[in-house]
């Protein structure tokens, strides 16, 4: 049987530090509006650039984006077919839901991992850097996102099929008599 004080407590902490990565990487969206509010000025106002200021940028774009993807599992912001989704019962949503975390989620996840882990291990063996000379020496660092990535959203996608298998597993009355119990929104 599931043990639910378990299932709830590893829920509440993958959520609590999903959510607490997706904030902090929120916050990287603001920097990357003044980099590129300075990298226009540098431009078009004091006639001079840098490189290493413009790939900052893009490291700052593929590092939002890495991490801010299990955060964007937990709010359900990834794309799905909502025409279809939003009209099924919560118990057939719970186990689309279940099954997508289960047979396209995870292996993608974990196949993410494995086929990243020479190509990782090799931009770290020669401590990669840009190709440009004045450009930003951590290649390697940004490369080591590709491995986080997915290990933040094997995390999440855990959270979110124990949440739909609890879900399933609690009886049609319960469930009734929780909705019934919580308050509305409009």
């Amino acid at each position: 049987m599931l043990n639910t004080s378990l299932v709830n407590d590893a829920i509440h902490i993958i959520d609590t530090f999903t959510e607490y990565c997706g904030k902090a990487v929120g916050w990287l969206t603001a920097a990357m509006v003044v980099i590129t509010c300075a990298i226009v000025i540098m431009r078009y106002v004091l006639e001079s650039g840098s490189i290493a200021l413009q790939e900052s940028l893009t490291y700052l774009h593929a590092t939002v984006f890495m991490l801010g993807i299990a955060f964007t599992l937990k709010r359900g912001g990834h794309v799905r077919v909502d025409i279809f989704y939003r009209g099924f019962s919560p118990r057939t949503r719970a186990c689309i839901d279940l099954g997508g975390a289960l047979l396209l989620l995870m292996p993608v996840g974990v196949v993410l991992f494995w086929l990243s882990i020479d190509y990782v291990s090799n931009s770290w063996e020669i401590r990669e850097s840009s190709a440009e000379s004045a450009g930003l020496p951590w290649v390697y660092l940004l490369k080591t996102l590709m491995l986080v990535m997915p290990v933040l959203l094997l995390l999440q996608g855990l959270a979110e099929f124990l949440k739909s298998l609890k879900f399933l597993l609690t009886p049609p009355c319960v469930t009734r008599q929780a909705a019934d119990a919580a308050p509305r929104t409009r």
